[in-house]
């Protein structure tokens, strides 16, 4: 088991650094954009390039988070559980996550596989939709992988 927990924190790992170049890369195109629109020049399609690339950021950036715990965390109710019941309630949440995110993956996937069969590209660039929408399917995925292994360690005792 702990190789799958290896596996997939490997895995958030190489998504965070994905969302973290992708981060400064936009960083720098609406700085590039800024600067451009000042010296009358601006960057064409910025627009959708910071759009497309938003979407990367934080798609990829979710499962990494997760696993760090690192969402928002409403814990005054949880925090009144004990024990088990607060183990229950941590799981709960998890599996309800699980079905969220597999129904989003699989919607995402189904968008994907619909603009890449109706070739939809974006007005300025031309740049196809459907890689970032297959994308944010993948980081769904990934992401039910991390509630999975939550829950693994909620059952065997080892909190997070």
């Amino acid at each position: 088991m702990s190789t799958f927990f290896r596996a997939v924190g490997k895995v958030s790992e190489a998504m965070q650094w994905v969302a973290g170049v992708t981060l400064c890369v936009m960083m720098a195109v609406t700085f590039a954009d800024v600067i451009g629109r000042a010296l009358g020049h601006p960057v064409v399609g910025a627009y959708e390039i910071i759009s497309f690339l938003g979407a990367i950021v934080v798609g990829f950036a979710i499962p990494y988070t997760s696993k760090l715990n690192g969402h928002i965390y409403v814990d005054f109710l949880i925090n009144r559980f004990k024990g088990k019941r607060r183990d229950v309630m941590n799981v709960t949440t998890r599996i309800m996550g699980m079905v969220l995110f597999f129904l989003m993956g699989f919607f995402f996937l189904s968008m994907a596989r619909d603009l890449y069969i109706k070739g939809e590209v974006s007005t300025t660039l031309r740049l196809p939709f459907y890689p970032i929408a297959a994308g944010l399917g993948v980081c769904c995925f990934v992401e039910i992988l991390i509630l999975v292994s939550s829950v693994v360690r909620i059952y065997g005792g080892r909190h997070e």
